[in-house]
Order: C-alpha cells, then structure tokens, then sequence
C-alpha cells in the first residue's frame, strides 16, 4: 500500500509540476536528440549506398570519437538543469518537511520525478532523434555524390547506447541531488529565493588573469630580446623589422607601466591598472598575431617552436581582454551610477542599476565563461564548413588521376641512384584485374643545372623542369589543348595554390634561364595554372618549368612519375589493393635514398570525404552544444534570479509604476546579461576568424572562393541569431510570468 501510495503522489506530482519541469524536458530531449542522431552514423546496422569505391568503416570509427569528446559537454548542460530544479523546487520541498514527511523520502521522490521526466525526454529524444538523423544521412549522401531517399529505422546499438548513457546519467545526478536535499536544512531550503544579494567585492578571477598575463608578457619580452640579432638584419622586409621591434617595445612598455602604477598607487593595487592593460593586450596581440603571418609571406626561417609560442602569446592576451573587458564593463555601470545622477534618478533606472550591480559579483566570472565558449562555438561554426571546403577544393587538385606514382630525390645522394622505373608492376596488376586504361603517361622531371642536385634548402630548392611532349599529354589527360614552344623558349606552370604577387614576382626576375643545355628566354605566354596535380613539382616550390624536348634530352632527370586514368571507377578492394602491392616493392624509403608514393583515386576521396564529414559534423555538433549550454546557462541564471526580484517588482507596482515600464525595465535587464557576452564574443570572434582567413587567404581563394566564404558566415551569423533570439524572447516571458506571480 504504501508503495503505491509513493508511486501515485510521484505521478501527480509530475503531472502537477508538469510546467515545471518544461525547460528541464526542452533541455534533456535538445541533448537526447543531438546525441543519438549523430552517433546513428556510427551503428553497425547503418549501411548507406555509397558506392564499391568507399569504405564506410574509417567515417564510422571517426564519429564514434568525435561523439565521446563532445559528450562531456553534454554532462555538464545535464548537471546545469539539475541544479536549476533541484533550487526551483526547494520552497517545496521545504513545506513538505515541515509538514511531517521525512527529507530522506522527500529526496527519493524528487529523485523519481526527474527519472520519469528523464526518461520521458529519452523517448520524445529518440524519436526526434531518429527523424532529424535523415537530414545527417542526406548530408553524408550529398558529400559522397549519392542521392538521398527518406528512409525511417531505429538502430537497436544506438537505442541502446543513447538510453543506457542517459539514464546512467539520471542515476548519478539524482544520487547527488538526493544526498543534497537531505544534508540542507529546512531553514536554508526556505530562504532560498529570497537571500540577500552578497556585497560586492573584488574577484579574485581577474586577479589570476592579470598576473598570468604578466608572467606572459615578462616570456614575450624575453623571447623578443632573444632575437634581437635579426633587428640588424638589412635584407628584412620594414615590415618585418617592425614585427621585431613591436615584440620587444610593446611588452617592455607593459611591464614598465604595470610597475611603476603599482609602486604609485599602492591601495589601489591592480584594479585600476586594468583598463591600460587591456590596451596594451590588444597591442601586444597584435605584434605577436604578425609572427606567424609575416614568416608564410617573407619566407621567415622560424621553427615551429617560436610559431606556437606566439600563438600561446596570442591566445592568452585575448583570454584576458575578454575578462578585463568584461570585468571593466560591470565597473563602468557602477562609476556611471556614481558620477551621473541625472541618469541615476531618470525614471526607473535607480531601480536598474540596483538590478545590475546585484548581481555584479557573481555574473562577471559567469559572463567571462560564457563569452569564451561563444567565441569558441562561434569560430567552430565558420572554421568546419572553411577547413572541409579547403579539404575538398584541395582533393580535386590532388586527385585528378586514378593512379599517381612519383618520386623523391631529397634523400639521393649519387646521380647514378636516381630513379629510372616505368612502373610495369602497375600495368601487370591493371590487366590481372581486367582495369582498362584510357591515358597512361610515363614521365621525368629534370634539373634545369647538374650543379643543383644538392641544393636541399628549404626555400631555395630548385625548380625542376618537364618536357613538352609530357607536359601536352597531361594536358590532354585533363581536357585541356595543347601548347608550343620555340627551341630557345620555356614557360611556367603553377599551382593553383600560389598567389598572383608571388608570380608576378618570380616571372619579373626570371625573364630567361640558365640550364645546361643553354639559355632559354620566356616565352610570351609566361604561366599556366590550370590544375595538373600537386605532384609535377619540386618539393617546396609552386611553379614547374616547361622545356623544349630537345633541352631535356641534355638535362639530369631526378624523378620518375606515371599518371594514369582508367576507364572505370577502381573498387576500394582493388584500389587498397593495388596500394598494398605497390608499397611492398617500392617502399617509401628505399636504400639508395629515393622515395616513393603511390596516391589512388578512389582511397584519396573515401579518407578525404570521410574525414570531411567527421570533421564538419563533429565541430557543429560540438559548436550547438556549447551554444546550447551557454544559452540554457544565461537563461536559467536570469530565471532563477526571478524568485529574488519578484518581491522587488511588486514594490514597484505599488509605487504605482506602469506595467509597460515595468515590460521595458525587464527587457532592459535581460538585455545587459544577454548582450554583453554576446556583443564581446561576436567581436572577439571576428577578429580571431579575420585572422584565420588571413592566415589561409591563398588556400582560400584557390579552393573555397570569397562567395561560398560570405555564404558560410553569413549562414553563421544566421544560425546565432535565430538562437540567440528563441532564448531571450523565451526566457523574456518567463521572467515576466514569474515576476507577476505574487503567490
């Protein structure tokens, strides 16, 4: 009896508590759906039809890890709602208490309603689930080049999986929730919508901050100091020399500033040092943002040790500006209350500072917190669709041949250990597996100088040079005409990875070449860019030269490619296959020095395309988490704090103010709290991503294009302010329905 006397008040009190519990149930089933419809790509039972030529297994296995790390975020969102109706319900909880039942019984039927609420969010989850990963499936589809038909199935392992995480999830959680509910004491559980807002003091967060940024600057310093012979060096670039000063000058100056403030305004302390820190943060950002964009445009000889310790430099200096700007925010609303009473006491806003500076203590470090994760959120949002374009841009210049076979020479040390194979094993295989032919071209690429066989620095290899006959079959391989030279003239090819600047350059101060078979002159028809592979260059260069046959005769050949299209799609069996036996009698490193590599077609877009779509599903999945969680953070931080001001709002009423000023005062608060992370992280995002594309603007122009790059942050942005608009107008009627309730 007294088992179904719990079970039933456990049902009526769900059902009561229904409005409750809604946030808790929109939150938990948002999870459950992301969840399992992301990892239905990864089920043993998921067999979509793409093809002979891929093999689903790698994009499988790569979801399955991407899911595992993103899913911690989604602990921490399932803990965050908890807590938001563990301290809703509290009151409640309280009364009962009071009223004779036992905090122990009290914990478990609490207990109990969030598993029913839980588990009914698994269900409604696993439904949506289901249904939204048709649009996963017709994503993965569209990137394979498949058509997608509308297809509904449960997969019995990841019903599985998704249930057994979740309620394992509710298990633990509500294990500590009852342990809480039992060690708080009634009078605590009582007051708890109604404490008094602590006083407000300095954190000790932006302290830390500071102090590491410092500790920063003080490293920067010393590092600049390390490389002060490069300063001197007259064949730098005066941009360049500026870089070198900039990271002495800007942190020695920070440093003196933050001393000499210190030592005058002892009691002051670093509180108002901040506001000429933040300054000198963005300084500082950028004198150190100019390293690594100044050593791929000035061919700078830094290791990747100085590049990732200016990226630490970077990093950590906006870690910063966002809390000191944050941080600073909160103290300016409180010096404007302080020194303007013309706006302190117009209208309602003495209330509204009141309302703001409440809670200054406590939302400053919550704002910082949230303001990273945005920006983080935000810069996955335009990183994934950027970096799976370039991979897809770059995998159509890279895989233009069924069959690519070619050489190195980087490690020969002795001319007569160059590579002179055609490669027969690959005809023998093709005809062993009846694969038919359409072009098949054998070719050398050649030293325009002997005496260039051992040039191996980085930035000064020598640029080698292909026949005019090869050259024209490639051509004809790719669609393209054909072309003619004179027997004292050369031309260029490029990739399409090279900038125009950069061409224009090298063909300005190239006008003729010296090879060992004569001079040549360039040829009216400077350069070709059309895509030719990445594989018909020198290592570290961007252009090949373009020789008369009758020159090359006379030149050293140095590598040994064969290009190969076939007449049907190769198998991904046969392709791994062919790649198996070929690294077995090639190795990639042989014994005289010579290296080779075999690329296939068909294994170039199955890890490509499959490392796209773990890629891109993987950081939006994880950029709607984070925003999700900040969004939920934000929304039930103000709704929690609705308790507190509804006494304050009554008072207001009293006084006789306006429901529609009290609307607009209530949309005014939200508004600080929403918009200030919001408006921090959108500006902190927008540098560090103009900064990205700044880094890859030439992958950028050769593989994405500027108008698919607008699209993408323009669908961004998009994306952020549906979200960002469904919540606060959301968490808007709320506030006011909460505040309005006088009971």
């Amino acid at each position: 009896m007294g088992k179904a006397m719990y079970a039933k008040l456990i049902l009526k009190n769900a059902k009561r508590s229904l409005k409750d519990y809604l946030i808790y149930i929109v939150t938990m089933t948002i999870c459950v759906t992301l969840f399992y419809s992301f990892l239905s790509i990864s089920s043993r039972y998921y067999r979509p039809d793409v093809g002979s030529e891929y093999d689903f297994a790698m994009l499988s296995d790569g979801m399955k890890m991407a899911i595992c790390l993103i899913t911690l975020c989604l602990l921490f969102l399932i803990r965050f709602v908890n807590n938001y109706m563990l301290r809703h319900r509290q009151k409640e909880f309280a009364v009962q208490s009071i009223m004779g039942m036992e905090q122990r019984t009290i914990a478990r039927l609490f207990f109990a309603e969030t598993l029913i609420m839980g588990i009914f969010s698994i269900i409604l989850g696993i439904f949506l689930g289901a249904f939204f990963s048709q649009f996963i499936t017709a994503m993965l589809l569209t990137s394979y080049g498949k058509d997608y038909e509308l297809t509904w199935m449960l997969f019995p392992d990841t019903l599985m999986l998704t249930s057994g995480f979740f309620i394992l999830s509710f298990l633990v959680i509500g294990l500590f929730n009852t342990h809480t509910i039992q060690k708080t004491k009634i009078i605590d559980m009582l007051s708890a919508d109604r404490e008094n807002d602590p006083a407000l003091h300095k954190s000790r967060w932006i302290v830390a901050a500071a102090i590491l940024f410092e500790i920063l600057t003080v490293y920067a310093l010393i590092s600049g100091i390390d490389k002060i012979i490069f300063y001197y060096d007259s064949r730098f670039a005066l941009p360049v020399r500026m870089m070198f000063w900039g990271n002495i000058f800007f942190p020695a100056v920070t440093l003196l500033c933050s001393v000499f403030h210190l030592i005058a305004k002892r009691k002051a302390g670093l509180y108002t040092l901040l506001p000429a820190l933040l300054g000198f943060s963005v300084l500082n950002a950028f004198t150190a943002a100019s390293v690594p964009l100044f050593t791929n445009r000035y061919y700078l000889s830094w290791g990747t040790g100085t590049i990732n310790l200016y990226m630490t430099f970077i990093l950590v200096d906006l870690l910063f500006f966002i809390c000191a700007l944050i941080y600073l925010a909160g103290n300016l609303i409180v010096a404007w209350k302080e020194k303007s009473p013309k706006h302190r006491y117009n209208g309602e806003n003495l209330f509204f500072f009141g309302q703001i500076i409440s809670k200054l203590n406590t939302t400053s470090k919550t704002m910082t917190l949230i303001c990273i994760t945005l920006v983080l959120a935000i810069f996955l949002f335009i990183a994934a669709p950027i970096l799976t374009a370039w991979a897809s841009g770059f995998l159509d210049v890279r895989s233009m041949y069924d069959v690519q076979i070619f050489s190195k020479y980087n490690n020969v040390h002795e001319e007569k250990d160059l590579p002179t194979d055609d490669y027969e094993i690959i005809t023998d295989f093709l005809a062993e597996h009846e694969i038919e032919t359409a072009y098949d071209c054998i070719f050398s690429l050649y030293l325009p100088k002997k005496a260039d066989f051992h040039n191996r620095v980085k930035y000064t290899f020598p640029i080698a040079a292909i026949s005019l006959s090869d050259y024209n079959m490639i051509r004809e391989m790719l669609g393209y005409g054909p072309i003619s030279l004179s027997e004292n003239e050369f031309t260029t090819h490029w990739k399409s990875i090279a900038t125009e600047e950069e061409r224009n350059s090298f063909l300005t101060a190239h006008t003729s070449v010296i090879t060992d078979a004569g001079e040549l002159t360039l040829t009216e028809h400077s350069y070709y860019e059309e895509a030719i592979g990445e594989t018909a260059y020198n290592s570290y260069t961007n252009v090949v030269y373009i020789f008369p046959d009758s020159i090359c005769k006379k030149l050293l050949p140095v590598m040994r490619n064969r290009y190969i299209i076939t007449t049907q799609t190769i198998s991904y069996r046969y392709a791994l296959a062919l790649e198996r036996f070929f690294t077995a009698q090639y190795p990639e490193q042989t014994d005289t020095g010579v290296s080779y590599a075999i690329r296939l077609r068909t294994l170039q877009i199955n890890s490509t395309k499959a490392g796209n779509f773990v890629l891109q599903a993987s950081m939006l999945y994880g950029a709607i988490v984070l925003m999700v969680i900040c969004l939920t953070v934000l929304s039930l931080q103000q709704l929690l704090d609705a308790g507190q001001y509804r006494y304050r709002f009554l008072v207001l009423r009293k006084l006789g103010v306006e429901e529609q000023r009290i609307t607009r005062l209530i949309l005014k608060q939200l508004g600080i709290w929403f918009g200030l992370p919001f408006t921090v992280a959108v500006v902190v995002a927008a540098v560090i991503i103009t900064y990205f594309i700044q880094a890859i603007s030439a992958e950028v122009s050769a593989y994405i294009g500027l108008n698919a790059l607008l699209l993408q942050i323009g669908a961004t942005v998009s994306i952020l302010a549906i979200l960002l608009i469904c919540y606060f107008m959301s968490t808007w009627i709320l506030f006011k329905s909460s505040v309005r309730n006088t009971n």
